[in-house]
């Protein structure tokens, strides 16, 4: 990370050309977007009847057109309201000069991040999480420690924390300074218990702002480079803030490697789904000039349904992830975003529908999961995330088309509920919180959709 480079950054954010939010949501992003995707012949080319691309031709042709948006739009500063803007030969420079390589954690849970290409058989790296659920607070270790028990799981991260020390957690308070170093005690308790001293995660996740960030990295006995990658979400795509520069500025003093990412949005102000995916290959772009990540995420969801595991989002999923792997020698991940609860069919699913599509189509990380779209507290456990990981490491190798099938396969057998999913049951509900084990019924789900994926030609990398 280059110190001099985020300084002309921070520059920028007070140089560029003004504009008011409402102008670049509106007006300035849609409109471009809707030009770049005429010009580029890409209206209208989206084809949910095959959710997993197998076009070459048209990643280049998507890559071109998301270079292009990068180029023209930039990315907008909330705090100063102007646009950082880089030229042609910058946005080639931060794309040439973001790592290629990540290792961390230590022992036998040391991991190496590593770029991959479509149908690669080197498996991807497992990011496990009850990503962006809130917690309750005595149930963080047992479910941060139900998922690290499985060795087919090679990273976990912490769900969000709901009360600290059995307060309200505040952003933006001392409060948030405080837990921030409190999550990361959590997580090195929670793999210690599993036998897992060594193993990594990413921090902090509980942080809303920047001081739960500036409170948990760094500090004595949790978060650090060594075994923790650092959390800087934008707040929506092309657009940056003060908070996240921060957690930039304070990464780049620890000399820590940098996690960014967005979501962008199908029916939002990116259009549909090919304006989607153009948009998301420009905030991946723009990620590398402005935040010089070490992993990058870059994913869509669709407002619909707040998930991405309907046709069109894993369409729009799959022509991003083949482009940004294709394209570029970076480190991009994806996030698995499911509807239903756990204990139901519904969530294994989804998750099999977008592992397998982003799998097949070069990620070098998946990250997951995201039951019921994050929507109740403590709905998550560790089946769904072992689920997630094997399935992960089994699609490895699967040829674009394959996993195509694959998916056409399954789809049917949940898309018809994406709108009204089943809730499921929470953590205690599914979970022997003395042994940290499913429930019989949780596990018969499994097993039966194991079954079913076996018959579809997925093998089970472990049995």
């Amino acid at each position: 990370m280059s110190e001099t480079k985020f300084l002309e950054v921070l520059d920028k954010a007070h140089t560029g050309p003004v504009c008011k939010v409402k102008d670049w949501e509106a007006r300035i992003v849609p409109l471009e977007i809707k030009r770049i995707l005429k010009e580029h012949g890409l209206t209208g080319v989206c084809a949910p009847e095959n959710p997993v691309n197998t076009d070459d031709g048209l990643v280049d042709d998507f890559w071109e057109a998301g270079f292009e948006l990068a180029l023209s739009t930039g990315m907008l500063c909330l705090a100063t309201e102007r646009i950082i803007k880089f030229t042609e030969e910058e946005l080639k420079e931060a794309l040439r000069n973001r790592p290629s390589r990540l290792t961390l954690g230590s022992g036998s849970d040391r991991v190496v991040i590593e770029p991959r290409k479509p149908e690669d058989k080197k498996p991807p790296i497992t990011t496990m999480t009850p990503l962006g659920i809130t917690f309750s607070e005595d149930l963080i270790i047992p479910v941060c420690q139900a998922i690290a028990q499985y060795r087919v799981v090679d990273i976990v991260i912490s769900p969000c924390l709901l009360t600290f020390h059995g307060r309200i957690c505040r952003g933006g308070t001392p409060y948030e300074t405080l837990w921030g170093k409190y999550e990361g005690l959590l997580v090195r308790e929670a793999t210690r218990r599993a036998g897992r001293p060594g193993m990594p995660a990413w921090g902090v996740e509980s942080s809303p702002t920047e001081y739960g960030y500036l409170g948990g990295y760094g500090a004595p006995g949790s978060f650090d480079p060594s075994w923790a990658i650092a959390i800087a979400l934008l707040p929506s795509p092309l657009k940056t803030d003060y908070s996240l520069l921060h957690k930039v500025a304070h990464a780049i003093n620890w000399g820590a490697p940098i996690e960014s990412g967005h979501w962008t949005m199908i029916g939002g102000y990116e259009g549909p789904p090919e304006g989607a995916a153009v948009g998301a290959l420009a905030a991946h772009v723009l990620q590398c000039a402005v935040m010089q990540p070490t992993v990058i995420q870059s994913d869509i969801l669709d407002v619909r349904y707040f998930g991405n595991c309907g046709r069109e989002a894993i369409w729009a999923n799959s022509i991003t992830v083949q482009a940004r792997s294709m394209k570029t020698n970076t480190l991009p991940f994806g996030v698995t975003s499911q509807v239903s609860g756990p204990c139901t069919d519904m969530l294994l699913y989804e998750t099999a529908c977008i592992s397998v599509a982003e799998v097949s189509s070069g990620i070098c990380m998946v990250m997951g999961t995201r039951p019921t779209g994050c929507r109740f507290p403590d709905y998550a456990s560790g089946l769904e995330n072992r689920f997630c990981a094997e399935v992960v490491k089994a699609s490895a190798g699967l040829r674009r088309g394959e996993a195509c099938e694959l998916v056409k396969a399954l789809l049917p057998r949940y898309e018809d509920r994406l709108r009204r999913p089943p809730k499921g049951l929470s953590f205690p509900q599914c979970t022997d919180l003395k042994t940290l084990q499913p429930t019989p019924e949780w596990q018969a789900i499994y097993e039966k959709v194991w079954k079913e994926l076996e018959n579809l030609g997925l093998q089970k990398p472990w049995k």
